[in-house]
């Protein structure tokens, strides 16, 4: 427990709670989940599966009707066929790479990732007695590690590479070719290849392509909550090579017993028309949000090396305005009145240099968070 840090961003929301509770007006772009509710269709999908009162586990693996629609979703969003049976859903994204790591790792493995990344994935590995080996990247890499890079990192002890593309922090993709070289450099070592997509569909310009395109020996994770809107309902899902399947159902059952029946059945009206209407709609805003915060930002002197071409968030080079992140989001918070979250939280590789802000909240708040932080910049 004592190697498990705490999320430092929030000392920083706390902070911003209680200006808010003085009666301060807080812009929020320190927090990674949508602002929008949940669609009205899965939110009817859930009421009518609850009033039946019949509300009890499913399957530990999913409603084969859910994972049914998942492959469909593959099926027509990307091309890919992927047989139901391969899919697992879960509680959550966290639950899903809980349960591929608890197949793949064993006391003393490696697992690499990329340094800046989610801070949480490292834990999960520890969680299983292994050990994140980070691999240090930056803007010349799009903050995404290349083939080479893991080639060099590399050991006798690592079993896996995890990429999350478009990634946190950072908003950056790694493209298909680039991750079929990761795939193949991965393979060549007898190593296994993880691919979070949580943030695909929250792509601006273009649509991802899936990691599943590349074969079915490697493991890919998403999540209902951030195209989809339903971060509270706590489900994802996990596509894994066969082989695998069985054993992470008895992990499953252990962990879990099943996920949470009235969010799967809520989740099937997540594929419906009128769902995806409303999502595709949302996934404009967010493209207009980026499009109004990118500027802004490097109007006020901060420096995004490689901008964001998914998810939500810029991850932006603070250091002409401080030395430590940290202290400037802070200042940022009680001088300024917006709240963004410092490097600090994502890793070892320049963390004091770096911010990442999310633009998770309408353009008009971004616009005034901007015109707040020019006139605290300026004074």
């Amino acid at each position: 427990m004592a190697g498990i840090e705490p999320f430092h961003v929030m000392e920083l929301m706390a902070k911003a709670k209680a200006l808010e509770a003085q009666g301060r007006d807080i812009v929020h772009m320190e927090v990674g989940e949508p602002d929008f509710p949940t669609p009205q269709p899965v939110v009817d999908a859930a009421q009518r599966f609850i009033a039946t009162g019949q509300v009890h586990y499913t399957h530990p693996l999913g409603l084969p009707q859910l994972r049914e629609a998942i492959a469909g979703f593959y099926r027509d969003r990307y091309g890919v066929a992927v047989e139901p049976e391969r899919i697992i859903v879960t509680a959550g994204a966290s639950g899903a790479l809980l349960l591929a790591l608890g197949v793949l790792v064993d006391p003393g493995d490696e697992v690499l990732m990329a340094d800046p990344g989610y801070p949480c994935n490292r834990h999960f590995v520890r969680a299983f007695e292994g050990r994140a080996k980070l691999i240090p990247v930056d803007a010349s890499t799009s903050y995404q590690p290349t083939a080479e890079l893991v080639a060099a990192h590399w050991s006798q002890q690592a079993r896996a590479l995890l990429v999350a593309t478009p990634s946190n922090p950072t908003g950056t993709m790694i493209d298909l070719p680039q991750l079929a070289a990761l795939h193949q450099t991965v393979r060549q070592r007898g190593g296994t290849l993880l691919v979070d997509e949580i943030y695909h569909g929250l792509t601006y310009g273009f649509d991802a392509e899936t990691a599943l395109a590349l074969g079915d020996d490697l493991f890919v994770i998403n999540s209902f909550s951030k195209y989809f809107g339903m971060t509270g309902w706590r489900l994802g899902w996990l596509v894994a090579p066969q082989a695998y399947v069985r054993d992470i159902e008895k992990l499953a059952q252990n962990l879990f017993i099943s996920p949470s029946a009235p969010a799967q059945h809520a989740a099937l009206a997540a594929f419906a028309p009128a769902t995806r209407q409303i999502l595709e709609a949302r996934r404009e805003e967010f493209r207009l949000r980026r499009n109004t915060l990118l500027p802004g930002l490097h109007a006020l002197g901060f420096t995004v090396a490689a901008e964001p071409r998914g998810a939500f968030y810029v991850y932006a080079d603070s250091s002409r305005h401080a030395a430590d992140s940290f202290a400037l989001a802070e200042r940022l918070v009680s001088d300024a009145g917006v709240a963004a979250t410092p490097g600090l939280d994502f890793g070892d590789c320049a963390p004091q240099r770096h911010m990442r802000f999310a633009y998770t909240v309408a353009c008009e708040r971004i616009e005034e968070g901007l015109q707040r932080m020019q006139k605290f910049l300026r004074a």
